[in-house]
Order: structure tokens, then C-alpha cells, then sequence
């Protein structure tokens, strides 16, 4: 009978849920222990999923010698003493993203995958949805020519997840890093990965949680946060430029005075345009009239099976040393990104990365 590869999971909140949907998807996967700090939702989710080996201290769980990987899914401040300390318990690891809170945490994140010769994959899900699959589909065939801008936002006109998303110490930011590296980082891939070379960027705190609304629609922590304290930014935009001389704005915000949310990517080519929102859209000419095109199927990102996908291709990796979508290094030039956008907003100033 084939050994199944056995699985741990670092952290079993509201991420964790996506992670264990698509590890109990795969025939080949035993989710064997859990851990996380809170000793009662450790035991409801051991119960919920069948998992009896349960722990608050994560060095020993990943003293087990049977577990073969683990998914980090823990608040954003922890993703590097988690990852490294199961990198260097000869565990594989998919962290959730963003990678770390700062660059030097991502670059020691990575030292230590290679120190251990084991793979450390980034959760950048949205690498894994059927919108992208079709808009690379066209990039790969030169349909769009040379790509040389774009633009994403990812804006909530009332939109923190609440919790520790609010506190700066355990997220690391505000929606750059929660919803941001989402958009960011789709379109980065869709340019073939190139690495940033410079960043314009601006924060906003404004807003804040909104307490005083009397609109509780939404996302909505109001007065009562878990952590005490919303010291993230609102909004924040940015101009970020590419060794290849490509060119990408972003907005994203938690709190925003517009009339709905919006999430949409554009990209700009020198023979073709397109735009997801939510469904994709390719602008073009044909036979010399400029022309708008529309596929006959949905290209909207759909959620089923997103993580699934995401999973079921670290498990692959894991198993048979297939080449991995999300490197470590691809977690690294985020975190350069983020950083940057961060240290822009903060001294008014370009910064040369």
C-alpha cells in the first residue's frame, strides 16, 4: 500500500479551514496532528476533523518524526519562527501568505529551506484560479504581445477581517499585506515574474474601523477588537516598476468612502488589452477595427476548488520533487515589494530597491 504523506497544521483558524478542506480532498494525505496556541479551538477543530493528535507547543509537534509537511497558518508576525523551526525539523512547508512581515524574515526563511533541502511554497492561491489559468493561457501564446502596465486594486468600502488583522504588531499591515499581495502578486506572475527595481507608495489612516458607524454590513470589528488596538493603515496605493520595464498600480483598502467594493486587474499589451471584473475581457483589433472580446464561458475567479488546486500542487511537489509554482524566492520579492510601499509611504520618497 503507498505511504501516505502525513500532514501537520501550524495555527487552525479561519485559513487553516481551506488547507484541511484540500488536504482531506487528496487519497494520498493523512492530516495527522494539529497545533495552535488556543487550547479550546484546538480541541474543536481536532474534533470537527478527526484529529487526535493535538498541540500547543508546535516544537512538539514537529518532533514527530511521521509528519512529512506542514501548512503555517498562523497570524502573519509568526509565519517565519513557524516555518523555520519546521524547516529545520526536516518538515516541507506551504506558509500562507504573505511570506513574513519583513524582508529579512522572508531571506531567512528561504537560507533555511536550503539549509534543509526542503520546499518552502508560498500561499499565493490566487496563482491557482481558473481566471488565471485562462489569462496566462493567452500570455504564454505572445497573445497580448509585450506587457508593460497594469493596473489592480483590491478596495472594501468597509472590509477588516477583524481579529489581529488590525493589530500592526501581529499582521504587519493593513490591506497592502492582507489583500494587496493578492493583486500583486497575480500580476506580477502574468509578467513572467520579474523582480521589482523601484516603489512610489502612500498610506492612508483615515478611517479607521469606522466605530461609530451605525452599519454594521460587511466586515465589521467596531469597538470591540479581539487585540485591543486598529493601527494599520485604511488605504494604500502604489507605482511599482520592473526590471523589464513593466509597470503596475495598486490601491487596496479596509476602509474607503466609495460606493461598493471593488476588485479588478488590468493589463496592457502592445497587441492586446484585458481586464478581469470579475469576468475577463480582452481588447484588441480585428481586421483593422478595434474590437472588444468576451470568451463563451465564465472566467470570473471562482472559489471552488482554489485551494483545492493550491494543495493538491504542494502535495505533488512534496511527493515527487515537480517543479514548485510558488517558490520561496517568489515569497522573498514580495516582501521587497511590501517593504518598499511601506518605507515610500513613510519617508514620501521613490525607493530604490
Amino acid at each position: 500500500m503507498e505511504k501516505k504523506i502525513r500532514i501537520g497544521i501550524i495555527g487552525v483558524g479561519n485559513i487553516a479551514e481551506s488547507h484541511i478542506k484540500g488536504y482531506k480532498a487528496l487519497p494520498n494525505v493523512e492530516l495527522y496532528a494539529f497545533c495552535d496556541i488556543d487550547e479550546a479551538k484546538l480541541k474543536m477543530k481536532g474534533e470537527k476533523h478527526g484529529v487526535t493528535r493535538l498541540y500547543t507547543d508546535m516544537n512538539e509537534m514537529l518532533a514527530l518524526p511521521e509528519i512529512d509537511a506542514v501548512s503555517v497558518c498562523t497570524w502573519n508576525a509568526a509565519h517565519a519562527p513557524c516555518t523555520i523551526a519546521a524547516l529545520n525539523a526536516g518538515k516541507h512547508v506551504l506558509c500562507e501568505k504573505p511570506m513574513a512581515t519583513t524582508v529579512e524574515e522572508a531571506e531567512a526563511m528561504k537560507a533555511a529551506a536550503e539549509k534543509a533541502g526542503k520546499l518552502l511554497m508560498i500561499g499565493f492561491v490566487r496563482r491557482f484560479g481558473n481566471d488565471c489559468a485562462v489569462v496566462k493561457d493567452f500570455v504564454d501564446n505572445g497573445f497580448f504581445g509585450e506587457l508593460y502596465y497594469a493596473k489592480c486594486n483590491y478596495l472594501r468600502r468597509n472590509g477588516c477581517p477583524g481579529g489581529w488583522f488590525s493589530n500592526k504588531e501581529l499582521s504587519g499591515g493593513g490591506p497592502l499585506i492582507d489583500l494587496g499581495v493578492h493583486v500583486i502578486d497575480l500580476v506580477r506572475y502574468l509578467f513572467g515574474n520579474p523582480k521589482p527595481i523601484s516603489v512610489y507608495g502612500a498610506t492612508f489612516d483615515k478611517l479607521k474601523n469606522r466605530p461609530d458607524c451605525k452599519d454594521r454590513s460587511g466586515y465589521f470589528e467596531g469597538k470591540d477588537m479581539t487585540h485591543g488596538v486598529y493601527d494599520v493603515e485604511d488605504l494604500a496605493t502604489a507605482l511599482i516598476r520592473f526590471d523589464n520595464g513593466a509597470v503596475l498600480q495598486v490601491e487596496c483598502s479596509f476602509t474607503l468612502n466609495l460606493k461598493k467594493g471593488e476588485g479588478t486587474i488590468q493589463l496592457f499589451g502592445s497587441k492586446a488589452g484585458a481586464k478581469l471584473d470579475p469576468e475577463l475581457e480582452i481588447f484588441t483589433e480585428t481586421n483593422g477595427y478595434m474590437s472588444n472580446v468576451q470568451l463563451d464561458r465564465s472566467t470570473g475567479l471562482s472559489f471552488a476548488n482554489l485551494f483545492e488546486n493550491e494543495i493538491a500542487h504542494f502535495v505533488n511537489c512534496v511527493d515527487t520533487g515537480a517543479p514548485c509554482r510558488n517558490p520561496a524566492e517568489d515569497g522573498v520579492q514580495m516582501m521587497r515589494i511590501l517593504s518598499a510601499i511601506y518605507e515610500s509611504a513613510k519617508t514620501g520618497h521613490e525607493v530604490i530597491l
